[in-house]
C-alpha cells in the first residue's frame, strides 16, 4: 500500500485554486473547527505559531479526517526538523526565508530519501507510515511530500530565477510582510512598489511552473493575485478571525465601534 495521496500538491500542480487558513492558536481543537469550515488548506504555524513537535502533531491528528489538507510551516529550514516533521506524518512543508536556489536545493535534499535525498530512515517507528503498516512507505514517500519555499525578501527575489529552476520545489510562497520590511517599508505591503515586485514575482512563478502562493488579510489583493495565477492563496488567520468577532460582538452590546484591525498584511 503506497503512501496516500496529497491532495494539495495534486491540485496545485494542476493549477486549481486553493484557497487557505493560517493557523496560529497551537490548540487541536480549534484546528479542528478550522476544518469543518470549508478551506482547502490549513497552515500550522511552527514559525510565529505557539508550536512544538507535539503540538504540531495533535493538530495533524485533529484535521485527520478533514478535507482540508495540512500544511506545516518550520520555524526554519533544517534537516534535522524537516526529518521529524516529515516522520510525524506532515506532507506538505512550508519553508520560511528562502533567499537563495543553492539553499533550496538543500530543502529538496532533506525531503526525500537517499539516493536522491538526505531524509534519515525512520519511519517504520513513525506516524507517516501509520507505525510501518503502510510497507511500502518509504519507496512512495517521494510521492507524497511537497515542497513550499518562501520568498520574502529582496535577495530572494533577486534570485528567484534561478530559485524557480531547482527540481523539487512544489511552489513559492512570497511572505508580503517581512517582503515590505526589507523593501523599507516596515508594516506597508500596500506600498505600490511592494504590490509592483509581488505581481511580478507570482506571474514569474506561474510562467515557471510552479505554483505561486501568498497570504494576506485584504481580500482586494488576494482576488487579484487569484487573478494573476496563484494557486494557493491563504486569506485570513484563526487568531485575528476570532479576535475581530470577538470584538465585534462585545460592540453590538457595549456601545462604540469595534476596533478596526490592519487588513494589508500578516
Amino acid at each position: 500500500m503506497p503512501a496516500p495521496e496529497n491532495r494539495f500538491k495534486t491540485a496545485i500542480h494542476a493549477g486549481k485554486p486553493q484557497i487557505g487558513l493560517w493557523l496560529d492558536m497551537g490548540e487541536a481543537i480549534a484546528a479542528e473547527i478550522a476544518g469543518t469550515a470549508g478551506f482547502d488548506w490549513l497552515v500550522i504555524d511552527g514559525e510565529h505559531g505557539p508550536n512544538d513537535l507535539r503540538s504540531i502533531i495533535d493538530q495533524l491528528r485533529a484535521l485527520a479526517t478533514s478535507p482540508a489538507e495540512p500544511v506545516v510551516r518550520v520555524p526554519v529550514g533544517e534537516s534535522w526538523m524537516i526529518k521529524q516533521l516529515l516522520d510525524a506524518g506532515a506532507r506538505t512543508l512550508l519553508v520560511p526565508m528562502v533567499d537563495s536556489a543553492e539553499q533550496a536545493r538543500d530543502l529538496v535534499s532533506a525531503m526525500h530519501y537517499p539516493p536522491r535525498g538526505i531524509r534519515g530512515m525512520g519511519a517504520a517507528v513513525a506516524r507517516a507510515s501509520a507505525f510501518n503498516t503502510i510497507a511500502d512507505y518509504a519507496d512512495s514517500a517521494s510521492d507524497g511530500v511537497c515542497l513550499l519555499v518562501q520568498a520574502e525578501t529582496r535577495a530572494a527575489i533577486n534570485d528567484l530565477d534561478n530559485i524557480l529552476a531547482v527540481e523539487g520545489v512544489d511552489g513559492v510562497f512570497i511572505g508580503p510582510a517581512d517582503l515590505a520590511a526589507d523593501m523599507g517599508y516596515l508594516g506597508r505591503i500596500d506600498e505600490p512598489e511592494v504590490q509592483a515586485v509581488i505581481e511580478t514575482a507570482i506571474v514569474k512563478i506561474v510562467a515557471a511552473g510552479k505554483a505561486a502562493g501568498i497570504l494576506t488579510f485584504n481580500e482586494a489583493y488576494n482576488r487579484r493575485y487569484l487573478e494573476l495565477g496563484a494557486s494557493f492563496v491563504a486569506v485570513g488567520a484563526d487568531v485575528t478571525e476570532f479576535a475581530n468577532t470577538l470584538r465585534a460582538l462585545s460592540a453590538r452590546y457595549k456601545g462604540g465601534a469595534a476596533p478596526q484591525p490592519s487588513r494589508s498584511g500578516y
